[in-house]
């Protein structure tokens, strides 16, 4: 999930709630790695805190990476078997 701050003073502090995995000082948010079963108690409590301006939850789980289409040109299979 993502939390976005006003301020990155309480960075530090989100480490109770999962795996801190990036901080952007720039931007000023948090990715934040925990688990989906604990996702939306996680959520009520980050917005319950007054540093914190938003909190999104990731889409990653719910993305197709099976692709359909993956059969290769036969053009460009060609090519590939004449080294260029």
């Amino acid at each position: 999930m993502v939390v976005w701050l006003y301020s990155l003073k309480q960075a530090k502090m989100l480490r109770r709630f999962g795996n801190v995995h990036y901080v952007s000082k720039k931007l000023k948010y948090v990715v934040l790695y925990c688990n989906q079963e604990e996702l939306d108690g996680i959520i009520e409590k980050l917005t319950s805190f007054s540093f914190v301006k938003k909190v999104e939850p990731s889409y990653k789980p719910f993305l197709k990476i099976e692709y359909e289409n993956s059969v290769p040109d036969k053009a460009k299979e060609y090519d590939y078997k004449m080294g260029i």
